[in-house]
Protein backbone atom coordinates (compact mmCIF):
# COMPACT_ATOMS: atom_id res chain seq x y z
CA UNK A 1 0.00 0.00 0.00
CA UNK A 2 1.15 3.52 -0.73
CA UNK A 3 0.17 7.13 -1.29
CA UNK A 4 0.82 8.73 -4.66
CA UNK A 5 1.01 12.49 -5.11
CA UNK A 6 0.77 13.98 -8.59
CA UNK A 7 2.07 17.45 -9.34
CA UNK A 8 1.58 18.52 -12.92
CA UNK A 9 1.57 21.20 -15.53
CA UNK A 10 -2.12 21.72 -16.22
CA UNK A 11 -3.14 19.78 -19.30
CA UNK A 12 -0.41 17.18 -18.86
CA UNK A 13 -3.09 14.66 -17.84
CA UNK A 14 -2.61 14.56 -14.06
CA UNK A 15 -6.19 13.85 -13.06
CA UNK A 16 -6.68 11.38 -15.90
CA UNK A 17 -3.56 9.46 -14.91
CA UNK A 18 -4.62 9.62 -11.27
CA UNK A 19 -8.03 8.18 -12.11
CA UNK A 20 -6.50 5.30 -14.05
CA UNK A 21 -3.96 4.44 -11.34
CA UNK A 22 -6.56 4.69 -8.58
CA UNK A 23 -8.96 2.48 -10.53
CA UNK A 24 -6.38 -0.22 -11.16
CA UNK A 25 -5.14 -0.28 -7.56
CA UNK A 26 -8.46 0.27 -5.82
CA UNK A 27 -7.16 3.53 -4.34
CA UNK A 28 -9.19 6.65 -3.54
CA UNK A 29 -8.59 9.68 -5.77
CA UNK A 30 -8.42 13.15 -4.20
CA UNK A 31 -8.48 16.19 -6.45
CA UNK A 32 -11.42 18.58 -6.37
CA UNK A 33 -12.70 16.33 -3.59
CA UNK A 34 -10.25 18.17 -1.34
CA UNK A 35 -12.06 21.44 -2.02
CA UNK A 36 -15.26 19.91 -0.67
CA UNK A 37 -13.43 18.51 2.36
CA UNK A 38 -11.85 21.86 3.20
CA UNK A 39 -15.22 23.59 2.80
CA UNK A 40 -16.85 21.11 5.16
CA UNK A 41 -14.15 21.54 7.80
CA UNK A 42 -14.20 25.33 7.57
CA UNK A 43 -18.02 25.43 7.41
CA UNK A 44 -17.95 27.55 4.28
CA UNK A 45 -19.18 27.14 0.72
CA UNK A 46 -17.25 25.26 -1.92
CA UNK A 47 -17.10 28.48 -3.97
CA UNK A 48 -15.36 30.23 -1.07
CA UNK A 49 -12.60 27.58 -1.11
CA UNK A 50 -12.38 27.73 -4.91
CA UNK A 51 -11.92 31.49 -4.76
CA UNK A 52 -9.30 31.07 -2.04
CA UNK A 53 -7.32 28.78 -4.35
CA UNK A 54 -7.66 31.09 -7.35
CA UNK A 55 -6.99 34.39 -5.60
CA UNK A 56 -3.68 35.84 -6.75
CA UNK A 57 -0.86 35.96 -4.27
CA UNK A 58 -2.98 36.12 -1.12
CA UNK A 59 -3.24 39.93 -1.11
CA UNK A 60 -7.04 40.12 -0.91
CA UNK A 61 -7.24 37.35 1.69
CA UNK A 62 -4.62 39.03 3.88
CA UNK A 63 -6.44 42.36 3.48
CA UNK A 64 -9.71 40.87 4.66
CA UNK A 65 -8.01 39.05 7.56
CA UNK A 66 -6.40 42.27 8.75
CA UNK A 67 -9.75 44.09 8.66
CA UNK A 68 -11.55 41.55 10.85
CA UNK A 69 -10.63 41.54 14.55
CA UNK A 70 -9.44 38.15 15.80
CA UNK A 71 -12.06 38.17 18.58
CA UNK A 72 -14.80 38.56 15.99
CA UNK A 73 -13.33 35.72 13.93
CA UNK A 74 -13.22 33.51 17.02
CA UNK A 75 -16.86 34.30 17.74
CA UNK A 76 -17.80 33.42 14.16
CA UNK A 77 -16.09 30.06 14.53
CA UNK A 78 -17.56 29.43 17.99
CA UNK A 79 -21.04 30.05 16.63
CA UNK A 80 -20.42 27.49 13.90
CA UNK A 81 -20.59 30.21 11.27
CA UNK A 82 -17.77 29.31 8.97
CA UNK A 83 -14.82 31.45 8.05
CA UNK A 84 -11.81 30.88 5.84
CA UNK A 85 -8.63 32.85 5.29
CA UNK A 86 -5.24 31.86 3.90
CA UNK A 87 -3.86 30.67 7.24
CA UNK A 88 -6.91 28.58 8.05
CA UNK A 89 -7.00 27.18 4.52
CA UNK A 90 -3.39 25.98 4.64
CA UNK A 91 -3.85 24.54 8.14
CA UNK A 92 -6.98 22.58 7.20
CA UNK A 93 -5.56 21.40 3.87
CA UNK A 94 -2.32 20.24 5.50
CA UNK A 95 -4.16 18.26 8.19
CA UNK A 96 -6.46 16.67 5.62
CA UNK A 97 -3.55 15.58 3.44
CA UNK A 98 -1.70 14.21 6.46
CA UNK A 99 -4.80 12.24 7.44
CA UNK A 100 -5.16 10.86 3.91
CA UNK A 101 -1.49 9.89 4.00
CA UNK A 102 -2.00 8.02 7.27
CA UNK A 103 -4.97 6.16 5.84
CA UNK A 104 -2.91 5.05 2.82
CA UNK A 105 -4.18 3.73 -0.55
CA UNK A 106 -4.71 7.20 -2.00
CA UNK A 107 -3.84 9.26 -5.07
CA UNK A 108 -3.64 13.00 -4.40
CA UNK A 109 -3.58 15.42 -7.33
CA UNK A 110 -1.89 18.75 -6.67
CA UNK A 111 -2.39 21.05 -3.68
CA UNK A 112 1.14 20.77 -2.36
CA UNK A 113 0.80 17.18 -1.22
CA UNK A 114 4.39 16.47 -2.23
CA UNK A 115 5.49 18.97 0.43
CA UNK A 116 3.06 17.89 3.13
CA UNK A 117 3.96 14.21 2.69
CA UNK A 118 7.64 14.68 1.84
CA UNK A 119 8.74 12.61 4.86
CA UNK A 120 5.97 10.00 4.62
CA UNK A 121 7.70 6.60 4.27
CA UNK A 122 5.09 5.19 1.88
CA UNK A 123 4.46 8.29 -0.24
CA UNK A 124 5.66 8.50 -3.83
CA UNK A 125 5.75 11.77 -5.66
CA UNK A 126 5.57 12.27 -9.41
CA UNK A 127 5.70 15.36 -11.60
CA UNK A 128 4.03 15.46 -15.01
CA UNK A 129 5.26 18.01 -17.55
CA UNK A 130 4.49 18.68 -21.20
CA UNK A 131 5.00 21.31 -23.88
CA UNK A 132 2.33 24.01 -23.97
CA UNK A 133 1.01 22.95 -27.38
CA UNK A 134 0.63 19.36 -26.18
CA UNK A 135 -1.21 20.46 -23.06
CA UNK A 136 -3.59 22.57 -25.11
CA UNK A 137 -4.15 19.64 -27.47
CA UNK A 138 -4.86 17.34 -24.50
CA UNK A 139 -7.57 19.70 -23.27
CA UNK A 140 -9.09 19.91 -26.76
CA UNK A 141 -9.15 16.13 -27.13
CA UNK A 142 -10.42 15.21 -23.67
CA UNK A 143 -12.83 18.06 -22.92
CA UNK A 144 -14.15 18.97 -26.38
CA UNK A 145 -12.80 22.52 -26.25
CA UNK A 146 -11.86 24.85 -29.07
CA UNK A 147 -8.13 25.71 -29.37
CA UNK A 148 -8.83 29.18 -27.97
CA UNK A 149 -10.82 27.83 -25.02
CA UNK A 150 -8.18 25.20 -24.27
CA UNK A 151 -5.35 27.76 -24.30
CA UNK A 152 -7.28 30.11 -22.02
CA UNK A 153 -7.96 27.34 -19.52
CA UNK A 154 -4.36 26.09 -19.52
CA UNK A 155 -3.01 29.61 -18.96
CA UNK A 156 -5.55 30.34 -16.22
CA UNK A 157 -4.83 27.09 -14.42
CA UNK A 158 -1.06 27.60 -14.68
CA UNK A 159 -1.53 30.89 -12.84
CA UNK A 160 -3.80 29.21 -10.29
CA UNK A 161 -1.13 26.56 -9.65
CA UNK A 162 1.55 29.20 -9.14
CA UNK A 163 -0.66 31.14 -6.72
CA UNK A 164 -1.54 28.03 -4.74
CA UNK A 165 2.10 27.14 -4.19
CA UNK A 166 2.81 30.70 -3.10
CA UNK A 167 0.46 30.05 -0.22
CA UNK A 168 2.85 27.27 0.83
CA UNK A 169 5.74 29.70 0.42
CA UNK A 170 7.25 27.54 -2.32
CA UNK A 171 8.52 28.27 -5.80
CA UNK A 172 10.49 25.06 -6.42
CA UNK A 173 7.48 22.89 -7.31
CA UNK A 174 8.98 21.95 -10.69
CA UNK A 175 12.31 20.92 -9.16
CA UNK A 176 12.90 17.30 -10.21
CA UNK A 177 14.70 16.59 -6.93
CA UNK A 178 11.38 16.72 -5.08
CA UNK A 179 10.01 13.73 -6.97
CA UNK A 180 10.57 10.02 -7.39
CA UNK A 181 9.64 10.30 -11.04
CA UNK A 182 9.23 13.01 -13.68
CA UNK A 183 7.06 12.12 -16.68
CA UNK A 184 7.39 14.16 -19.87
CA UNK A 185 3.97 13.68 -21.42
CA UNK A 186 5.16 15.19 -24.69
CA UNK A 187 7.24 12.03 -25.05
CA UNK A 188 4.96 9.45 -23.38
CA UNK A 189 1.40 8.38 -24.07
CA UNK A 190 -0.96 8.13 -21.13
CA UNK A 191 -1.19 4.33 -21.05
CA UNK A 192 2.59 4.00 -20.95
CA UNK A 193 2.78 6.59 -18.17
CA UNK A 194 0.23 4.65 -16.13
CA UNK A 195 2.30 1.49 -16.48
CA UNK A 196 5.46 3.32 -15.40
CA UNK A 197 3.72 4.67 -12.30
CA UNK A 198 2.25 1.29 -11.42
CA UNK A 199 5.71 -0.24 -11.70
CA UNK A 200 7.11 2.45 -9.41
CA UNK A 201 4.51 1.68 -6.75
CA UNK A 202 4.92 -2.06 -7.21
CA UNK A 203 8.68 -1.85 -6.68
CA UNK A 204 8.40 0.51 -3.76
CA UNK A 205 10.50 3.16 -5.42
CA UNK A 206 13.51 0.86 -5.70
Amino acid sequence: MAVLTISRHFGAGGRTLGEKVAQQLGYTLYDDELIQMVAQKAKVSVSWVENMEKEAGGAFSKFITNLIPRAFMDRLLDDNKGYLDEEIYIDILTKLIQKIGDEDKAVIVGRGAQYVLRDHPDAFHILMVADLEDRVQFMEDHYELSPKQALQIVNRQDKRRMNLYRKFGREDYDNAELYHLVLNMSKLNLDKAVQVVLKLLENGGA
